[in-house]
């Protein structure tokens, strides 16, 4: 919150982020360097870089990230990267302040609509959610297999004694024939 208190004390009016560009741009060009070595010592990418040299603040998916380009290419340029930033701010600030209160209301009617569809639910993030599936316990899976080996053997043995095939012995006369 310390940063919207840099909007009262900055003494400029009306700053454009086309105007914030154009001094990048001014000044890598006196220096001498091209989109594409400075692009490349900030790891950005060349049309992020002219994005910013234009003033084009709908190419970034969000400000935050703009205005720390913006510093950080401030820096690597020599600027005052403070001032840089104080102007962003202020910018940003009177962008966002044009924003009619109809349309403030339409967002955040949507975004409470968007919030009602989603169902709530809290975690957390260190927390490994499982699915739920159908859960057999090890001793269930254990038994039956025992069960499953009593029976067969239960069907082997009585097959054995019910052997057709055995030594017949045939008993004549006293005398055992075989």
């Amino acid at each position: 919150m310390a940063y919207k208190i840099l909007f009262f004390a900055s003494t400029k009016v009306g700053v454009n982020l086309k105007e914030i560009g154009e001094r990048l741009k001014e000044t890598r060009e006196n220096i001498g360097i091209s989109i594409e070595e400075a692009a490349e010592d900030l790891k950005m990418r060349p049309s992020q870089i002219e994005n910013i040299e234009a003033g084009n603040m709908e190419a970034f998916k969000d400000v935050f990230y703009l205005k720390y380009f913006i510093r950080d290419y401030s820096k690597y340029l020599g600027l005052d990267y403070e001032d840089m930033v104080d102007e962003f701010n202020e910018y940003l600030f009177d962008y966002t302040s044009k924003i009619s209160i109809e349309d403030i209301k339409k967002a955040k009617k949507n975004a409470l609509g968007k919030r009602k569809e989603e169902p709530k639910h809290i975690a957390s993030p260190y927390t490994i959610e499982r699915k739920r599936s159908f859960f057999i316990p090890p001793i269930v899976i254990y038994v039956g297999v025992g069960l499953l080996v009593l029976l067969i053997g239960y069907f082997i043995i009585s097959s054995i004694e019910r052997d057709d095939f055995t030594d017949d012995v045939v008993v004549m006369n006293d005398a055992i024939i075989r």
